[in-house]
């Protein structure tokens, strides 16, 4: 691979916001080599004008499914790319992807993000059915190489028996948290990151004056039903791949699981939402160092499912005939609703961004993330600039939105000193956007370039790359 340098562009600290302008970048051997003006560049290094441009380290998609079929090479990754994703959380994995990833038989495409981390398992009644088997659950994903345990079906006994494993192990658990939980011991204990604001009615209970009477009815209410199998070791294999399908047609909308019951309680959590409540639980978030991913886009599209805007989307050409359907087949099923338990999630779902705006002016540490890949109408890559929207217009400043994307994920993976900045020693995954992305969050998705592992692919390579997935996926 040859060196490559960036030449005159204007170069943004994530840490502060300050540009260093007619500044370049010298990039060998997929790492950043030197930042400043007027560098020599290497004999047969590659030179590209960024002259106007703006360099900012790669996004990162902090919940993300590409890998959830188990199959690889897989083009979903070169999508991601295109959208200037250049490392990405995988949200589910299995003892087979941990023991492929080890063997290093784990096959990406040659333009695909970097795997940042990645779970065993979901912890669901089939693995986690007991609190003991919860636990023993988390040793053996520890012992498989995880990078953390994905909470997804729990109770909260297990949720807590297993959260308790982990930090003896010393393995960080993350994911939705139980209905009915008490989500302040949770975070007190150690859970890593809450995604999706807990799933389900979540930490919305916490921003309520009536919190006591909702968690304790939540915890009531029976668990969904998924089937507890026990078999012997060497059969663990086939056990992933049966929660794998059935979780696939639970993730497509989780929000048509709702029974009326619980739609009531979503209904008395909006209709006493205090933003003090809410300032309360991000403190406590900020206090414990509790990481949240809200993932507005994954709640828009489940919460108004129907809205007809989803199926007008153009950045449908990237999916898969078979995939529309299936999302059609969702949409179906909540229709079942009726116009005000509809009502009910539409507002439920308005009431997020006044939580992602107060957790973001407390101080609570947040990151971008999409649930893309079996999310009914959120499509790879796509949705990452549909959150920076919804993020936007949940009042996050540009500043931090950049932060989010970048320098957030580096310090919740400890790895400042390899990602998250544009600076010597750093991974050479870059995103050059075409305008400021301080002065306006929507210039995030005006990307003029993006370098990934060293190489660079301009707009060009990547609209080439965008047509090429867009006519594969139309004969998919």
């Amino acid at each position: 691979m040859s060196a490559l340098v960036l030449r005159r562009a204007n170069v943004v600290d994530t840490r502060d916001g300050s540009r260093s302008t007619d500044t370049d970048v010298l990039v060998d051997g997929g790492t950043i080599v030197a930042v400043g003006r007027a560098l020599e560049a290497p004999a047969g290094a590659v030179e590209a004008d960024a002259t106007g441009q703006f360099v900012v380290p790669g996004y990162n998609d902090m919940h993300a499914h590409p890998l959830a079929r188990g199959t690889d090479p897989d083009p979903t990754l070169e999508l991601m790319l295109t959208f200037g994703v250049t490392g990405y959380r995988q949200m589910s994995g299995s003892f087979d992807l941990l023991a492929r990833r080890a063997a290093g038989t784990l096959t990406f495409p040659e333009a695909s993000p970097a795997l940042l981390a990645m779970p065993g398992p979901l912890l669901t009644p089939m693995n986690a059915r007991t609190p003991a088997q919860a636990a023993a659950t988390v040793r053996a994903q520890a012992e498989a190489g995880a990078d953390f345990i994905k909470a997804a079906i729990t109770t909260p006994p297990q949720f807590f028996a297993a959260q308790a494993e982990a930090v003896r192990l010393g393995i960080p658990i993350a994911g939705h948290l139980p209905a009915g939980i008490d989500v302040e011991t949770a975070s007190r204990i150690g859970v890593h990151s809450i995604e999706h604001f807990g799933s389900g009615v979540g930490v919305l209970a916490c921003c309520s004056t009536d919190e006591d009477h909702i968690q304790h009815a939540l915890a009531a209410q029976p668990a969904v039903k998924i089937p507890s199998i026990n078999v012997p070791g060497f059969l663990t294999g086939v056990v992933d791949r049966v929660l794998t399908k059935l979780v696939a047609k639970i993730v497509l909308n989780p929000v048509n699981l709702n029974r009326p019951a619980t739609i009531e309680l979503f209904e008395h959590a909006v209709e006493t939402f205090d933003e003090d409540a809410a300032r309360a639980i991000a403190a406590r978030f900020v206090a414990d160092g509790t990481w949240n991913v809200p993932t507005l886009i994954r709640q828009k599209t489940s919460k108004l499912a129907d809205d007809p805007q989803f199926p007008a989307d153009l950045d449908l050409r990237f999916v898969a005939p078979s995939t529309r359907k299936a999302w059609g087949g969702s949409v179906q099923k909540f229709a079942r609703f009726t116009s005000q338990q509809r009502a009910t999630f539409a507002a439920s779902h308005r009431l997020e961004y006044e939580m992602a705006r107060v957790f973001d002016e407390v101080g609570v540490a947040m990151m971008v993330g999409t649930d893309s890949s079996g999310a009914v109408w959120v499509v790879p890559g796509a949705a990452l600039h549909d959150e920076i929207d919804l993020l936007a217009q949940a009042g996050i400043p540009p500043l931090r939105l950049l932060q989010m994307l970048t320098l957030r994920p580096a310090e919740f993976l400890d790895r400042t000193d390899t990602m998250g900045t544009v600076e010597a020693g750093r991974n050479a995954d870059l995103v050059l956007l075409a305008s400021d992305p301080l002065e306006d969050s929507a210039h995030l998705h005006d990307i003029a370039g993006v370098v990934r592992a060293g190489t660079l692919y301009t707009r060009g390579d990547l609209d080439t790359m965008q047509n090429r997935l867009a006519a594969a996926r139309a004969v998919d």
